[in-house]
């Protein structure tokens, strides 16, 4: 008798399980600027992008309205993840802790109610947008899901800078300049990452498929 097809795919699950823990990590590593050159951007856009290209490799994989479901589950690690870092913060701290920790930590996770905000909007907006071009630019580029990756990334990360710049500090600081200069690194780190990740996850969830097939 041969084994039949899982009713969940095992591509959909790794996949899955990838994509969750990248949803929270992209805000925890956003507390550290990095500098690329003459490019500064958050660390967080490397998962971000990691996810904004999984989720595109699971509408290659298993259509759009899957991948759209998957962008909505999301939101359960990011709002847990938002809600055990804001209780942990208030929590006292142990005497004994490592004294340069004790001070940096607050500093270093906690955010602002409005970054928050500002955090989960950018998400379910850019992620879901991602997943519409990616699935609307297969009838102009075709199979080519690098390319149409690209430009599905890079204009949605263009709406999650507007966003996510735009709620956190509008009224706070001059943010036209800050808004230029993210959204310019993150298409650049767009054409460099997002196709290669969409490549890999592609191939690796075809290999699982079959393997379980």
């Amino acid at each position: 008798m041969q084994n039949q097809t899982p009713a969940f795919p095992r591509s959909l699950f790794v996949l899955a399980i990838l994509y969750g823990g990248m949803v929270p990590l992209g805000g925890f590593l956003g507390a550290k600027q990095v500098a690329l050159g003459p490019l500064a951007v958050e660390a967080g856009i490397f998962p971000f992008l990691t996810l904004v290209a999984l989720s595109s490799a699971v509408a290659e994989l298993h259509g759009n309205q899957v991948a759209q479901k998957m962008v909505r589950y999301g939101f359960i690690p990011l709002i847990l993840a938002i809600f055990w870092t804001f209780l942990v913060v208030q929590l006292p701290t142990d005497p004994g802790m490592y004294e340069p920790a004790k001070e940096a930590f607050p500093i270093i996770v906690a955010q602002g109610a409005r970054m928050m905000a500002a955090g989960i909007i950018a998400y379910g907006v850019s992620v879901t947008l991602n997943i519409w071009l990616f699935d609307r630019l297969r009838g102009a580029v075709g199979k080519f899901a690098g390319l149409r990756g690209f430009v599905a990334a890079s204009l949605s990360q263009i709406v999650d800078t507007l966003i996510f710049i735009g709620i956190s500090f509008y009224g706070v600081r001059p943010i036209l300049d800050l808004m230029i200069g993210q959204a310019i690194t993150k298409v650049v780190l767009s054409a460099v990452l997002v196709p290669l990740i969409i490549a890999l996850a592609v191939r690796v969830g075809r290999q699982l498929d079959r393997e379980a097939a």
